[in-house]
């Protein structure tokens, strides 16, 4: 598969994770604010972080898409990370999404979002673009829901974490034809 495109938003910089965004990377996925809510562990040290990103950036051999690197313009700064994961060519994929507390409440991921979800619907020609939050993470459902996405429900006990827990997951989605309604709307953006 093919490198991923370098996007380019108003405050953003979208690009493929690199192993020299460790250390920027492990200041925000150390903290027990980041990791929890997305199932994931967090990160006991910077050498974690290292093979994390040495698994985002082999997704590509499994036929993924592989992971952007969110990276703010002002300070070049990396700070969250972005994908389309769970990919099926010409059909589908699942957001997701991490930005450090740092630069909460300011839109990134919104934004980040909206430019990854163009990108799936425009030039990867998918039919349905998923994301998933656990029911407590409002921070992820207000993502969702500023992003246009339908609330699909809850789907009980789906998901197998980190810790061994069962937990539920609440899906919403955005299909081609609702995408391509808000472009030609004029309210996509």
């Amino acid at each position: 598969m093919e490198k991923l495109p370098i996007i380019i938003t108003e405050r953003l910089l979208l690009r493929e994770i690199e192993e020299g965004d460790a250390f920027d990377m492990f200041e925000f996925a150390r903290l027990s604010t980041i990791g929890p809510n997305a199932g994931w562990r967090p990160h006991a040290s910077l050498s974690e972080t290292r093979e994390v990103i040495k698994l985002f950036r082999n997704k590509k051999k499994y036929g993924q898409l592989g992971v952007f690197a969110i990276v703010w313009k002002e300070n070049n700064k990396m700070i969250g990370t972005i994908e389309l994961h769970s990919y099926v060519r010409n059909h589908k994929a699942e957001l997701g999404y991490t930005v450090s507390p740092k630069y909460w409440g300011r839109g990134i991921a919104v934004e980040a979002s909206k430019y990854i979800i163009s990108w799936g619907f425009e030039k990867l020609n998918m039919k349905r673009i998923e994301c998933t939050a656990f029911p407590e993470n409002f921070q992820s459902r207000r993502v969702c829901e500023k992003l246009g996405f339908t609330y699909e429900g809850l789907r009980k006990k789906v998901y197998l974490n980190y810790d061994g827990s069962v937990r539920d997951l609440e899906s919403f989605a955005i299909t081609d034809d609702e995408y391509w309604d808000r472009i030609y709307k004029n309210t996509w953006w």
